[in-house]
């Protein structure tokens, strides 16, 4: 909805008068409007008078003592109720988001993180603080610190770490990372192999931007070589579709179930991982649910992730 300017500016200049006018009008008389805001009755009776002069129509009807108010005082009180109501539950939004027992922590991840390490942390975390409420966001690294940065999220697990003086990071677990090829696969008999031995194939990556994506091409570099990419996409399990349906292979972290057509292999040269930590603004005020979960997910250093799936060959050592 579109508001010309004169209403703007009209209800900037009344915003501040609106409880003082919803108390008149419930008591329907000045002193009592005043004994019960805790303001002398002459202060109230300048303040109805100003909100008048303001609006540009008479909105109370004197009667003796007390006052009623008009057709048009009717109508304002209408409106002028719904937006104290309004502004009371957003009051009480703001101030249980705060607290300890039923606050709220706005928490980003990777989406390679979902489907089993975050859940396990956070049901982790319930066992002690079952009231505590989570908004959950899955997205790039990158997009995940811009979102924090802009005060839409409270902490973020990522990876790589990131490296900016405005943000606190603390390790937590190192991922492995398969070389991901078809069944039928030239290396598919392998448990291990070197990332130069794949230096011939077309490999499926994330899209630039992806903090994956950052690491597996430091890695390529490591390896002496520039993949030849076929497909760039945004989920990990896609690009795992991608590998079992012959179109490349892929430098991924380990399924949480096995993926049909394809086998994981360890990569022994360069040591093919990435770390995971949680990041955060230091400079930001920190409410007491982000406090809680930031202090257990640090506690969880080391065993945040799950170990190797079955199936799977171990980490090189």
């Amino acid at each position: 909805m579109v508001h010309d300017s004169r209403s703007a500016e009209v209800s900037a200049a009344i915003a501040p008068l609106l409880t003082q006018f919803a108390a008149v009008a419930r008591e329907e008389h000045i002193t009592r409007a005043a004994a019960r805001l805790g303001i002398p009755q002459p202060t109230l009776s300048r303040t109805m008078a100003r909100l008048e002069a303001d609006v540009g129509v008479p909105l109370l009807a004197r009667t003796g003592r007390g006052v009623t108010l008009t057709r048009q005082g009717h109508t304002l009180l209408a409106h002028v109720e719904q937006a104290l109501a309004l502004l009371e539950r957003g009051l009480d939004e703001v101030i249980e988001d705060v607290g300890a027992a039923r606050g709220k922590v706005a928490f980003g991840f990777l989406h390679t993180m979902g489907p089993e390490a975050v859940p396990g942390l956070l049901r982790a975390f319930r066992v002690h603080h079952p009231g505590i409420r989570f908004q959950l966001v899955q997205a790039s690294a990158s997009a995940m610190l811009e979102r924090m940065r802009a005060g839409e999220l409270d902490l973020c697990l990522t990876a790589p770490l990131p490296d900016a003086p405005d943000l606190a990071v603390r390790a937590l677990d190192d991922q492995q990372l398969y070389l991901v090829v078809p069944a039928d696969h030239r290396l598919a008999r392998r448990r291990r192999v070197r990332l130069a031995e794949a230096a011939e194939d077309v490999f499926v990556c994330m899209e630039p931007g992806y903090g994956l994506r950052r690491i597996t091409d430091a890695l390529f570099a490591e390896a002496g070589y520039v993949p030849k990419i076929a497909f760039e996409g945004e989920e990990a399990e896609t690009l795992r579709g991608l590998v079992a349906a012959g179109l490349g292979v892929a430098l991924l972290p380990a399924p949480d179930t096995p993926r049909p057509g394809t086998v994981h292999l360890t990569v022994t040269a360069p040591r093919a991982f990435r770390t995971i930590g949680l990041a955060w603004m230091p400079s930001r005020p920190e409410t007491a649910p982000v406090r809680l979960f930031r202090e257990f997910a640090l506690s969880r250093q080391g065993r945040l992730l799950h170990p190797t799936p079955a199936g799977l060959p171990d980490p090189p050592r």
